[in-house]
Order: C-alpha cells, then structure tokens, then sequence
C-alpha cells in the first residue's frame, strides 16, 4: 500500500467529480436563463466562460478540499468525518462559485440566484460524496481482505504490551501486528516466538518487516527510558505512539483510536487539527513566496554589502535537525567570519567578536533569517515553530531533558515563543529553557497562537531588538 499513491487517487476522483459537477450545472443554468434546453448544441457549450472555468472549477475544488484537510489521512477518516468534511467543503466552494459568477449575471430574480446556489451546492455535495464513499469502501475492503495492511510492531513484552496486541488482532481493520521487540529483561514475555528482536536491532527490524506503525507499550513507564526509545525512532519515517501516563491523562492529551479502548498517545502527530495543518502550510508558502519577491531589493542589498565587508560567500549554508528528526541545510546571510568556528561549533551571543559589521546589523533585525524563506516554501520550515538545533547541540540538550524529541513531530520554524522569549541562546541551560516554550507552543498550537507569535516577532524587528 503507497499511502501517496492512494491520495492521488482521492485527488483525481475529486477533480472528475468536480468536472461532472460543472458541466451538469451549466446544463442547468442554461436551462433556467433560456427555459430550453435542446434548441441547439450550444447547451453543452454555453456561452459564459464554459472553457476556462470547466478548467479553474476543479482546481478550486481541489484547493478547498485540501484546505478543509481531507487529504491529509482520509484512508483512515471515519464515514462521519468524511460526510461532514465533504459537506462543509462543498458548501465554501458553493458560495465562492455564487459570488465569482452568478453575481454576474444580469438580474432576472434573485429568487433564481438561490436555486442556483442550492442545485450547485446539492450536485457538489452528493456526487463528490457518492464518489469518494464508493472509493473509500473499495479499500477499506482492500484491508478487511489483508491485501493492504499496516505493519504495526510493539516495543515491550510484558501485560501491557499484550492488550494492545488483544485490541490490534481483534479490532483494528487497518493494522496487523508483526511482533514484539524486547526492550526490558524484567518484562515477562507474552509470547516468545512473537519477539522479532530487540532494541539495539530495532532499526533493522523496521526496515526488515515495511513497519508504519509503532506502539511504545512497557510496564515500566520510566520518562527516561520512554524518550530514549521514542529518540531511537524519530529517525525512520513512522508513526509512534505510546501508552499514556498519568500527564497525559490529565493534561486530555490522550484519545481512544482505533484499537478499542486502549487509549493512547501519538507522538508523531501535531496537536493542530487536520485542516488547521492544510492551511498554516498554505498560509507558509503563499507568504514566503510574497516576502522574497517583496524583499528582494533588500537581499541584493545585503548580498552584495556581505561581499564587500568581509570575505567568502554570502550565504551561510549549516545542517540543522528538522521534522521527524530529519536533517536539512538550513540558508541564512552570513553574518560571522568566513570559518569562525572552524571545525568546533560553538553558540553565538550579542558581543559574540567574530560577527561582522554588517552581520551585526543584520542580526538586529533578523534581516540574516531572510533567506529562511526558501527553506519553508521547500518544506523544511514553517513561519511559526521552535527553532532548528544542531545535531551536536541536540546530544547535549538531550541529557539533561530528553523530552527533546517531541519537538521532531511539527516542522521548526523562523519564529516562536522561545526565540521571543530568550532571544540568543549562548548556552545549553538557555537553550533547555527556549526549549520549554517551544513545548508549550506544541502543546497549544493552533491559527491564532501562529498569529500571536507572528505579530510579536514583527515587533521585535521594527523595534529592532534582534540582538
């Protein structure tokens, strides 16, 4: 099962939905404005933008139902879910098509206007669902049949591991279990010709048996041991969960999913909503692209100005840790001495002597994060997350809070509550403590925090208070 190869599928039933949709409409519309219907041919080409909206129609659908979230996981959206995430979508796109193009049209009675926007909404609505629950129970009976499943490994051996594996075998219809990996020599094992390995082989285990899914289930719910384990993980490109402890039972982290009720917490998801995800990665890209066309005066500017001040290359290229523990090269203007580390990284601070003249400007107002911009539209970054770290710095930052890991489910950022918080962080103690903001950011994430965040840093910059 190629889950990329499944949405595109949703996404090209959709853009078929829609131009069925479309021509049924202007067939429709025809019929009200002329009260005819087979005078001519001409019905099946009307006259008012038949061609170029049978070509924008469907990609203004396509827009909506991503930005409503559907495509982030609708394999496994519930019958409700999608009823209603397709009726709500349908009826965003209903009343833009009523404003672009109905509102054009000369007035005859707004009685028809209504009507018109009733029949666009019902003809929406009912064959893009028609379409999408016929393909949705197609491969859910893909699944019941185990052509398709999800391999799902279990960390643990113990009495909690095996409910989990109760509730995987006799409930879910998506997963199946393909053993257990032995992580503690006290646990008692449940079954051992189950156990496919240990932790120290778990990344061959993975790779080995195509897992997607991984439950943390041990007895002992050691903080220590659970993030040394989830920091082992975060590597490969999985899903996580873990069994909660008592901080996510009262902090309502916790959900019932899909194995029962066995409820647990899934580390590699973000605490924003599906379409609050669609439309903060819209709103990260459309902005990147205006500031860099906006700014990019500014970045002539600044590049030849780097050049001149001091040598080597303008742009500063440095490997930072991103999303799902993944490293990216991270583009900033050079702001230090060509080499100033040389070899040995070492934390900047605001009398830090190896910042140039220009540099030292350009920090003031985050004018060197300017190239960030490229990073985000390319899907390293977003405008609003915690700020990328160093490899190096991480294994430090890690021993002495390794819940460090979490911050891998959500995408860094050029901004967030630690960078406004504590500024500059010289040394691993601030760090811990950005740290901690951009924790509770996760944990609070949503539209308006993002705008909150937004307007602070804006401040920061006409304030210039960079440094």
């Amino acid at each position: 099962m190629n889950k990329k190869l499944l949405i595109s599928k949703y996404v090209f039933f959709d853009i078929i939905a829609a131009l069925v949709v479309w021509v049924l409409f202007m067939i429709f519309r025809r019929v009200v404005n002329d009260g005819q219907l087979f005078s001519s041919i001409s019905v099946f080409v009307p006259n008012f933008n038949y061609y170029s909206n049978l070509f924008l129609f469907p990609i203004l659908c396509v827009a909506i139902h991503y930005l409503s979230g559907y495509y982030v996981n609708p394999i496994k959206e519930s019958k409700i879910t999608e009823f209603f995430t397709t009726f709500f979508s349908s009826a965003i796109i209903s009343v833009i098509i009523f404003f672009v193009l109905l509102l054009d049209d000369a007035v005859v009675s707004y009685q028809n206007y209504y009507y018109s926007l009733l029949v666009l909404f019902v003809l929406m609505f009912t064959i893009t669902f028609v379409v999408r629950a016929v393909q949705s129970a197609s491969i859910r009976n893909h699944f019941k049949r185990k052509k398709w499943t999800i391999n799902t490994l279990i960390i643990g051996t113990g009495e909690n591991a095996g409910r989990i594996a109760d509730e995987i075998q006799k409930n879910s219809l998506f997963n199946s279990l393909v053993g257990f990996i032995k992580a503690d020599s006290h646990e008692k094992d449940i079954n051992q010709e189950q156990i496919v390995g240990s932790l120290f082989d778990v990344g061959r285990v993975i790779d080995a048996m195509n897992v997607k899914e991984v439950i943390v289930a041990l007895d002992d719910t050691n903080e220590q041991r659970i993030f040394n384990i989830i920091n082992k993980l975060f590597q490969y490109n999985i899903e996580i969960q873990f069994t909660p402890r008592l901080y996510e039972i009262l902090t309502g982290r916790v959900r019932i999913q899909k194995y029962g009720l066995n409820p647990l917490v899934s580390i590699t998801q973000p605490t924003m909503t599906d379409w609050e995800l669609c439309v903060k990665r819209s709103f990260d890209i459309f902005v990147s692209a205006f500031s860099l066309l906006l700014l990019s005066p500014l970045m002539l500017y600044f590049f030849i100005a780097i050049r001149l001040d001091s040598k080597g290359s303008a742009i500063f290229k440095q490997e930072r840790i991103g999303l799902h523990g993944k490293s990216f090269e991270m583009l900033k203007f050079r702001t230090m001495q060509s080499n100033a580390e040389k070899g040995t990284p070492k934390l900047s601070s605001s009398t830090d002597d190896r910042v140039t003249k220009v540099g030292r400007m350009m920090r003031k107002y985050r004018f060197d994060e300017i190239p960030q911009f490229i990073n985000v539209i390319r899907g390293d970054m977003s405008i609003v997350g915690p700020r990328p770290e160093r490899k190096f710095y991480i294994d430090q930052i890690i021993q002495e809070a390794p819940y460090y890991c979490l911050l891998y489910q959500i995408r860094p950022g050029l901004t967030s509550w630690g960078p406004i918080k504590i500024g500059y962080s010289d040394t691993i103690d601030k760090m811990i403590e950005r740290l901690n903001y951009d924790i509770v950011y996760m944990e609070n994430m949503n539209l308006m925090t993002d705008m909150k965040i937004i307007l602070s840093t804006l401040e920061i910059i006409f304030g210039g208070k960079g440094v």
